[in-house]
């Protein structure tokens, strides 16, 4: 009974009394909307009394129940209650606070630790520190709840996932500490220190346990280490110094420990795992707290301190590249890495920084004066990284987005000039072949997976060449070089009988490379002259490979990948010349390339549930994507196939509905990355090529509005928005074909041909519009509707193409609903069509 009874309470306080959550499994809806004609219930002081009495009282089981109810008695909504009642309510909370605190047995169970945790969180989420200050017991109690979160801390393996909720609860107290208005002490300067210190401490000290006894680490969880750690960077501001010193302290101690094991003769290796898990720990400490920087009010002193730290990590990361080639630690190469990335964010390229006192400390000790000498020893750092740590893929892909963040950073030009003249630069730029960065290579021992990173390495570095390349062709074919050779050696290869394996994987590399590349060049000059090199020479040896290697998308999908970025026209870089043909001669090697794999792939036959994405799906998508670019982009001028008798247009036409008619509709819509190339490329084709549409057969036709009227309820906006554009072509296509079949003069006679066969096939199948009208009604009047503007466009066409539909779907609306709102809903039908006349869609469309 009582269990129930606790289920029932925390049923009604959990109730979305307004309406506004839309994802209730969520912990941030930290206010309960108590509804005001409950308010005496709360004002009893015995109300709150009885469920600390039940959380003592009860067995675990059930104590836990009543805490949750805590907590969302806690997390009443403030207008409930007037000033007075609010301190008081706010001081029965503390009370109980306070008994649980010092009667702490019932905490040994789980489930009433996290609750109990969640309960401390709230009290600050709801109140302010103001309010807690001025209650009776605070010193007391913020004393007990310092003590418990430090216990928590150094018990680092009992219940982790609660450890959250504390860290929330001091770094909203400190976060407000600017703030408080009262006279009375919030000690929070004695306290946060301490669980600073405990944090850390706590840390270090896991290493050697995790290690001896194979545990799991908590490091290899980082999305959890740096939600944890973004908490703590707040609360370590908070008498700054002390945090400081005992950083440098630890850190130093680590490090001469470290080097001393490094020089032993015994060389314990677990000893030395040990010292490198602290100090990656540490590491990421340096790194959380530099970071600090930005969000907080930052004194010189504090700057000055951060020079401090920031030193030790880069006198650490020359100890620990002074051992490579011979070994390296992954652990404390990514921490190193997350801390030149913090580090970037947050003293390289701004202009205050040079008279920062950080940079004065980091002189004195390194010789490091401003961020130009930084961005050095950033690119030296990344450089052996790729030389030395290529086995290491962790440490190779964050390498790789570490130089890309760098290659996007702030202010972009002024940081890349910057960047081109560092010696680690001009040596990337000259020497990227395998020899000098093995994760270039291509031998067996790398998985086709591993080549994936070679896309962010390429872009990265075409950034850094197109700052001082201009028109410099020659200086571009010397940037191409190693992937001409590549190219020349594949192309031998495919004309005499050859090892596939070695002639694929580097087809791989080069596909992913040039997606790089050509991802990069943004200007009409630098494309040119990347479409200059590759055609037409090796772009035929791109279209044998999807010829040859179809049904194995390892290869296929780079390929096809590359072919989608040739096709995207950004920034207006294929508008090619007036005199070049090579939009077309592009247009024309997609549709081979669309064809090709199109007609190949449903050669295999019906697929596995399992093999149809990664077979056939993932491939169709790119095709679609590449195709719907193509259609977009405004550099193709299509009417000129049909004048010149060129089929590659109707081609890749007829590959598209061969390809969509061996999809299910489920399909469509399940996989999200076929959903969103199939949908706006549909679009595209209702737009400017309905004369295609007509001309459909009509199972095809119904394919594709079957597949629009599905899509109309589709959760993803970009499917449904599409779906109605699509829609909304169509109607008004139809609309304006009926209007000119009203003037019926000679000339309009010929053109309707199109229009003719699409209006028989309507009236053939009149269901399907009206199918869709309904939908879209339903979704307006009873479903939250977050694209009400696309909704509205194709509703009007609709409306005037069957309105005796129409009037019957009204009524039925009407009849659904009970009596007293069959008036307003009537009246709302009215509104809709209020001063809207007849036959005119485009005037009346937007109204």
């Amino acid at each position: 009974l009582a269990m129930q009874l606790l289920k029932l309470v925390l049923n009604c306080l959990n109730f979305d009394f307004i309406g506004n959550s839309a994802d209730e499994s969520a912990d941030d809806l930290c206010t309960v909307q108590i509804p005001t004609n409950w308010r005496t219930i709360f004002l009893e002081p015995e109300t709150l009394d009885l469920f600390f009495d039940l959380y003592h009282s009860l067995p675990p089981m059930l104590s836990q129940l009543a805490l949750s109810c805590l907590v969302q008695f806690a997390s009443t909504r403030r207008s409930l209650f007037s000033n007075a009642e609010r301190a008081k309510y706010l001081g029965s909370l503390i009370k109980g606070v306070k008994q649980i605190l010092e009667n702490p047995q019932g905490l040994s169970d789980p489930g009433n630790y996290h609750e109990f945790c969640r309960f401390l969180a709230r009290l600050k989420t709801n109140y302010q520190l103001g309010e807690l200050v001025m209650v009776k017991d605070y010193s007391e109690v913020i004393q007990l709840i310092a003590n418990f979160t430090i216990t928590s801390l150094q018990h680092w393996e009992f219940a982790p996932n609660s450890v959250h909720y504390l860290l929330t609860l001091w770094q909203r107290m400190v976060a407000s500490v600017p703030f408080v208005k009262a006279a009375e002490p919030h000690l929070l300067d004695t306290y946060a220190p301490e669980i600073t210190k405990a944090y850390i401490t706590s840390r270090l000290e896991c290493v050697p346990v995790v290690i001896r006894d194979g545990l799991e680490d908590p490091l290899d969880d980082t999305a959890t280490v740096f939600q944890q750690l973004e908490q703590l960077c707040t609360v370590s501001r908070c008498e700054y110094e002390k945090t400081c010193t005992l950083l440098v302290q630890l850190f130093d101690q680590n490090a001469q420990n470290y080097q001393k094991l490094l020089h032993s003769s015994s060389r314990n290796p677990l000893e030395i795992t040990v010292q490198e898990g602290c100090l990656a720990w540490l590491v990421y400490f340096v790194g959380t707290f530099v970071a600090g920087r930005l969000t907080y009010t930052s004194t010189e002193e504090h700057d000055a301190m951060d020079g401090e730290l920031s030193c030790r990590v880069f006198q650490l990361i020359s100890l620990m590249d002074a051992q490579l080639p011979q070994s390296s630690n992954e652990k404390v190469e990514l921490a190193i890495l997350w801390f030149l990335d913090q580090f970037r964010k947050t003293y390289v390229g701004d202009q205050l920084q040079h008279t920062s006192k950080m940079y004065a400390r980091m002189s004195e000790v390194l010789g490091i004066t401003d961020d130009n000498h930084v961005l050095e020893t950033f690119m030296t750092k990344i450089v052996t990284n790729l030389k030395y740590r290529g086995r290491c893929e962790p440490v190779i892909s964050r390498t790789l987005q570490f130089l890309n963040d760098l290659s996007v950073g702030y202010p972009l030009i002024v940081l890349l000039k910057k960047l081109v003249k560092i010696e680690a630069v001009k040596f990337m730029l000259q020497n990227h072949t395998s020899k000098h960065f093995p994760f270039l290579g291509v031998s067996d021992n790398y998985s086709l997976g591993d080549l994936r990173c070679r896309t962010v390495f390429y872009t990265a570095l075409t950034r850094l060449l197109m700052v001082d390349l201009g028109e410099d062709e020659d200086e571009f074919e010397n940037f191409m070089l190693p992937l001409t050779v590549s190219f020349e050696s594949v192309t031998q290869m495919f004309s005499s009988s050859f090892e596939q394996e070695e002639a694929k994987r580097m087809l791989i590399g080069l596909a992913r490379d040039l997606r790089g590349i050509a991802f990069a060049l943004n200007t009409k000059t630098s494309y040119t002259m990347l479409f200059d090199w590759i055609y037409p020479a090796y772009i035929s040896v791109l279209q044998r490979a999807v010829e040859l290697w179809y049904r194995e998308p390892a290869c296929t999908t780079p390929i096809l990948k590359l072919m989608a970025e040739f096709m995207q026209n950004r920034s207006q870089r294929l508008n090619f010349d007036v005199s070049s043909p090579n939009g077309i001669l592009l247009f024309r090697e997609a549709s081979k390339m669309i064809c090709t794999y199109g007609n190949q792939i449903l050669s295999l036959g019906t697929l596995s549930k399992d093999q149809v994405y990664p077979l056939k799906l993932k491939g169709i998508s790119i095709c679609y994507s590449a195709l719907k670019s193509a259609l977009c982009g405004n550099y193709v001028s299509f009417g000129v196939f049909k004048l010149y008798g060129d089929n590659h247009f109707d081609n890749v036409l007829q590959a598209f509905v061969k390809m969509l008619l061996s999809v299910s509709h489920s399909d469509l819509l399940q996989y999200r990355k076929l959903s969103q190339s199939y949908y706006p490329l549909l679009e595209c084709l209702t737009q400017d090529h309905m004369s295609f549409i007509t001309s459909l057969e009509p199972h095809v036709l119904i394919y594709i509005l079957t597949s629009i009227s599905e899509g109309l309820t589709a959760v993803d906006t970009i499917v449904s928005s599409s779906c109605c554009a699509s829609l909304d072509y169509i109607v008004t296509y139809l609309f304006r074909h009926l209007a000119k079949e009203g003037k019926k003069t000679l000339r309009c006679r010929e053109i309707s041909q199109d229009g003719q066969r699409l209006l028989h096939f309507m009236q053939q199948n009149p269901e399907v519009l009206q199918q869709m009208m309904s939908i879209l009604m339903n979704t307006i009047i009873f479903e939250d509707c977050r694209n009400q503007w696309s909704v509205s466009r194709p509703l009007l066409g609709l409306i005037l193409l069957n309105e005796k539909y129409f009037s019957e779907l009204r009524a039925t609306l009407i009849t659904s609903q009970p009596d007293s709102k069959h008036a307003v809903l009537d009246q709302c039908f009215r509104n809709l069509m209020e001063g809207v006349e007849q036959n005119l869609l485009v005037k009346n469309r937007d109204r």
